[in-house]
């Protein structure tokens, strides 16, 4: 008697509730060995510079985990491990691993102490892509750079109303009391501290409200476009239709019962493979031989086709289940391709599939020198301020020129306020998009039309270094994050890998913002307060030591420092 195979387990996803980030700090997390981690991981410096709070909050609203089902698991586990696997280009399985070996990545996802267990299993990963599609990911990236842009301006405009809370222990205690600009400061005898806190308005609340100027437009749009390609094997026609042959086969065998069918039918499998192989393994082959070789493909594929509808008509119902019933769509619509292009003599065809197990995938003609053709989606990318936007994704080849309004559109959207400048490549400056975006007032910052005059080329004139920037995006992410492989299969799951890469460049980006917008904000804190209590640093010829604490009311951090 045969034994039954054992099934596979999979690890049960932990639902341990979000917890923010405010309300742990480094050595609380729990090793198993002595030690502790170093403040200076790169884990733990971008774990403590991301903004949790809103990433989770987005990430509620697009799940919608709340009101029905057990209970979603940890948002920041799911989104920490999404940002892991795709700052370190690693695989669904790779990055369960690493993520279970590493303590400072786990600090990254929120874990509150070292643990053996993985998360979560691989495959849920796939699930998760699924849910969180392009438009949800583009989501959580828009609001995320909408968040930093808002904070940038708050700390670039004038300062907001404060609190300013001034601690000081004389080192000299006066019998007697000075005045200093109006103010007095009272003193203790006793060696105590003394607090007095000051409420320091910078901005007057009772101006006279300005009328509201009409809204202009501002920033600068860098705009282009790329393809993504897919991993899948370089396409050729002749192993496009041996993979088709294969596949008609096993659904032959499928298909065929005993009970049903008298006499199974006959493929020629053997002979089939055998003239594929004589084909395939030449070093090189003239078209003839190649065009021959396709011939017979052809053939032993038509007839495997019917072979597959004669056997249909014993079942009373679809014997096939959807992914079975797909390939065999796809391999219909193969041999339709691959018969017309052999009759006709020609080399290309509308839709064109190019692999049987990813049908969705089409050819694009980009005219590089190293890659004429790509095998992906083709994306079409802006650049606002250094934030890279998912405008468009297509797996038809498209022309820019008719997507550019569009992304115009999406800007206003996101900003309120159309882009002062365009930045594009010559194929996006046709004459109907020049004519919309004069009448926006938009300048189009690109090649002229026709024999431009030497002042129009001199004002006109982009630089090269001015759109290096969206270029650099496009490297950093087929360089570094894998965007020049994508691995996943489905085309929604697809989306998703390309989105999420995306966003990961801007988080990369937003962390080193946040940075310089808290030295930043602490330097002009700082500036601000010399000025007010410059005239409380000297009593007579004594001075006192003091320091100061500020909160900062909108963004809810205290900075401390000495206005020295």
């Amino acid at each position: 008697m045969q034994a039954n195979m054992a099934k596979s387990s999979k690890t049960r996803a932990s639902k341990q509730a979000y917890v923010s980030p405010g309300q742990g700090i480094l050595p609380c997390f729990e090793m198993p060995f002595s030690g502790s981690l170093s403040s200076d991981n790169r884990w733990v410096v971008l774990a403590s510079q991301l903004p949790w709070d809103l990433m989770v909050n987005i990430y509620k609203k697009q799940m919608n985990n709340d009101r029905t089902g057990a209970g979603g698991i940890n948002p920041r586990v799911v989104l920490g491990t999404l940002i892991i696997k795709h700052i370190c280009d690693l695989s669904d399985r790779e990055t369960i691993q690493m993520i279970q070996e590493n303590a400072y990545m786990q600090y990254f996802i929120g874990y509150s102490g070292f643990s053996n267990t993985a998360p979560f299993d691989p495959s849920l990963l796939v699930e998760i892509r699924k849910r969180l599609g392009m438009e949800q990911i583009n989501a959580i990236n828009e609001q995320l750079i909408q968040f930093v842009q808002e904070k940038q301006e708050k700390s670039t405009d004038v300062i907001p109303d404060c609190e300013v809370h001034l601690v000081y222990q004389p080192d000299i205690l006066d019998e007697n009391k000075e005045e200093s600009n109006n103010e007095q400061i009272s003193e203790s005898n006793s060696s105590e501290t003394v607090e007095v806190t000051d409420k320091v308005t910078v901005k007057d609340k009772n101006e006279e409200k300005l009328p509201v100027p009409a809204i202009v437009n501002r920033g600068k749009m860098i705009i282009d476009a790329t393809v993504c390609p897919q991993d899948i094997a370089y396409p050729t026609d002749l192993n496009l239709l041996n993979d088709a042959r294969k596949k008609s086969e096993e659904l032959i065998d499928f298909l065929y019962q005993s009970e049903l069918h008298e006499k199974k039918p006959r493929t020629y499998r053997r002979k089939a493979r055998k003239l594929y192989l004589a084909e395939a393994k030449k070093k090189s082959s003239s078209a003839k031989a190649i065009r021959k070789a396709n011939g017979k493909q052809i053939a032993f594929l038509r007839r495997n086709i019917g072979y597959i509808l004669q056997l249909f008509e014993k079942y009373d119902k679809m014997p096939l289940n959807m992914s079975q019933l797909k390939y065999l769509w796809v391999i219909q619509t193969v041999f339709e391709q691959q018969e017309y292009m052999h009759k006709n003599k020609v080399n290309s065809v509308d839709h064109r599939i190019v692999s049987i197990h990813q049908p969705h995938v089409r050819p694009i003609v980009r005219g590089k020198r190293n890659a004429k053709v790509e095998f992906g989606a083709k994306i079409q990318v802006s650049l606002m301020n250094g934030f890279a936007f998912l405008d468009d994704l297509d797996w038809e080849a498209f022309h820019e020129g008719t997507r550019l309004m569009a992304s115009v559109e999406k800007y206003k959207k996101r900003f309120g306020y159309y882009p002062a400048e365009v930045l594009a490549d010559k194929i996006y400056c046709t004459r109907e998009n020049r004519k919309l975006l004069k009448e926006l007032n938009i300048k189009l910052r690109g090649k002229p039309l026709g024999r431009p005059s030497l002042s129009a080329a001199v004002e006109d004139h982009v630089r090269p270094g001015e759109r290096n920037p969206i270029e650099g995006v496009f490297g950093q992410g087929k360089t570094a994050y894998g965007m020049n492989r994508i691995k996943a299969r489905l085309a929604q799951t697809s989306g998703s890998w390309i989105a999420s890469i995306l966003m990961v460049i801007n988080l990369v980006k937003i962390t080193g913002l946040i940075r310089h917008a808290l030295i930043l904000t602490n330097r002009i804190f700082s500036a601000l307060c010399f000025e007010i209590f410059k005239p409380l640093q000297w009593r007579g010829s004594k001075k006192i030591n003091f320091c100061y604490a500020i909160r900062y009311p909108y963004s809810g951090l205290t900075f401390s420092a000495d206005p020295k």
